[in-house]
């Protein structure tokens, strides 16, 4: 008989998404896959997305369906299962090469991709357990960002936040930083990062470990934080001190409703950081950039670019 697989659907709304996504992972799957409205194969109502999680044994799998019943609010989970292993690879018919940056494709390791544009760079990228395919909004505003500014990128050291598969470290790198040091708190995703250097030729200029930014004990030129708005929010007194003098500071994993409180709390720091620019503007025509995946009842997400003042930082405390 061929082998049978158990995984777990749960529909949950958007802005939760990586934090229930998180809790899976803690509860024993091996695997999340993330389903909304704009996926191939469809998923959850307009503000929700279906999380898809795998487990290796029904037990595992029935005991996170109980857990995911006991949070606050209680989530109703379904048990499901697929028989054989072609799924275990069904996922990568829907992961093709697209253009994460005008100057950036990603691509598929599995897939054979010809440059299509001048001057077109190809990031081969797998995220594995990670977090960071390139397709959510939240991680291209960030990688657009560095595209945009990749004059005052090159030769140029950056910090990577919360890293995930290591994409916006390979997309710095890729766009002329010199090194990437990538920290993320999940053991899990370092591996994939190192795979991820290796696979473009990048392992000898990027330092990944396992790790959270009140460790770093030294400051960059250049940090990136893809995370979400109820962390990045304590989180500025640590990610002002990392950066350098003069440096620019990148946040992304933002809803435009959250952009205000960021930027006034960014910018009312002790040694407070310069908001130079929302992407997209809300203001602008390009706002709706922000929307569509990724978005959450309709609300689009921002990336916001700050920068350090001249001078050296005061000490933390």
């Amino acid at each position: 008989m061929e082998p049978r697989y158990p995984f777990v659907a749960v529909d949950v709304p958007e802005p939760e998404a990586d934090e229930i996504g998180a809790a899976l992972f803690e509860l024993g799957a091996t695997g999340v896959e993330q389903r909304d409205e704009q996926t191939l194969v469809r998923g959850a109502r307009s503000g929700q997305v279906t999380l898809v999680a795998s487990f290796e044994d029904h037990g595992e799998a029935e005991a996170a369906i109980a857990a995911l019943g006991e949070m606050s609010p209680p989530l109703a989970a379904r048990l499901e299962e697929v028989v054989g292993d072609a799924w275990r690879d069904a996922w990568k018919e829907h992961f093709a090469p697209f253009a994460l940056t005008p100057t950036i494709t990603v691509v598929p390791p599995w897939v054979e991709h010809a440059p299509g544009r001048e001057g077109e760079r190809a990031l081969l990228l797998e995220p594995g357990r990670a977090f960071g395919t390139g397709l959510h909004a939240t991680t291209a505003l960030v990688a657009e960002l560095l595209d945009e500014h990749a004059a005052e990128l090159r030769g140029r050291e950056i910090l990577d936040v919360g890293t995930g598969s290591g994409i916006l470290a390979l997309v710095a790198l890729l766009l002329g930083a010199e090194r990437a040091v990538a920290i993320d708190n999940d053991d899990d995703v370092i591996e994939v990062v190192l795979e991820n250097a290796a696979r473009n030729g990048l392992e000898g200029r990027v330092a990944a470990s396992a790790g959270v930014v009140e460790q770093v004990t030294r400051q960059f030129p250049w940090v990136v934080a893809n995370i979400e708005a109820r962390v990045l929010r304590p989180m500025a007194p640590e990610l002002a001190r990392v950066l350098a003098p003069g440096g620019s500071l990148i946040l992304s994993g933002i809803l435009e409703s959250e952009r205000d409180d960021l930027v006034a709390r960014y910018t009312s720091l002790p040694r407070p950081l310069a908001h130079i620019a929302t992407r997209p503007d809300p203001a602008s025509p390009r706002a709706g950039r922000g929307a569509g995946r990724g978005d959450a009842g309709g609300e689009g997400w921002v990336a916001l670019l700050f920068r350090a003042p001249d001078g050296a930082a005061p000490a933390s405390g």
